[in-house]
């Protein structure tokens, strides 16, 4: 098993059991307890755990980088702000692609009042959408992965390969100045890249939490977008350095 599988099976452990311990892990995972122990340093390095004698739990700030059912209560307001401000990108008639996530999600519950074209892969955004008149919604198709909402396969894969949209609305697990974009599931890794070569216009959606943390892995480097729509309490040096690499940035009221 690749150290990044390993990460990803820990990370799974403490989202479901809150707290680990390196024996069980181990064991778990068919690998010594020293190299459970290298596992969680490198991991609480990035910000997703805290060690603690014998184990870890998950770091108290790491919250938001994990895809659990507390992001559909914690920052909503932050987010529909965020969702709003997407929302003046979209022109009448265009074609857009939403990618999995909360803020995305909040987004498509924006969408109705004019005709427009939503291709995506995700099962939530596609049932906010499924009774809006004017969206004419095309679902990608796949397998469901563990509790994800979104669908990886073959067919969307093959499909992305022939269409073309005027923008696509992608998330983030952590974005970072030194290490672009990252996720934290490797299964999200080859779909985030291929969305990214079928869009005119690309447009991360990311609220403050997210910046300077660092998920498991790098899809993106950050100037391979076009803007980033983000809240009001992004730090204002941050900012000023994502602008200088030739990306704009939108802010939310």
């Amino acid at each position: 098993m690749h150290s990044v599988e390993r990460f990803e099976a820990i990370l799974h452990e403490l989202e479901k059991k809150k707290i680990v311990k390196v024996s069980e892990l181990s064991q778990l995972l068919g690998v010594t307890e020293k190299t459970i122990r290298i596992d969680l340093v490198a991991l609480e390095e990035k910000g997703l755990l805290k060690r603690i004698h014998g184990g870890a739990v998950l770091h108290e700030e790491s919250g938001s980088l994990f895809p659990i059912k507390e992001r559909k209560s914690k920052y909503n307001e932050r987010k529909l702000n965020l969702s709003e401000a997407a929302l003046t990108l979209i022109k009448p008639n265009e074609t857009i692609l939403l990618d999995g996530g909360s803020t995305t999600r909040q987004l498509a519950n924006l969408l109705g009042d004019f005709p427009v074209t939503v291709i995506t892969n995700d099962i939530t955004i596609a049932y906010e959408l499924m009774n809006k008149e004017l969206v004419q919604l095309m679902v990608l198709g796949g397998t469901r992965i563990g509790t994800s909402s979104s669908l990886f396969g073959v067919q969307a894969s093959d499909l992305l390969k022939r269409i073309r949209v005027n923008r696509l609305f992608i998330g983030a697990t952590g974005v970072s100045i030194e290490h672009g974009l990252t996720v934290l599931n490797s299964f999200h890794i080859e779909w985030k890249r291929q969305i990214l070569q079928c869009a005119d216009q690309v447009t991360l959606v990311a609220d403050s939490t997210k910046f300077e943390k660092v998920g498991l892995i790098q899809f993106a480097q950050i100037n391979d977008v076009n803007e980033i729509v983000t809240d009001h309490q992004l730090d204002v040096h941050i900012r000023k350095e994502i602008e200088q690499l030739g990306v704009s940035v939108l802010v939310g009221n």
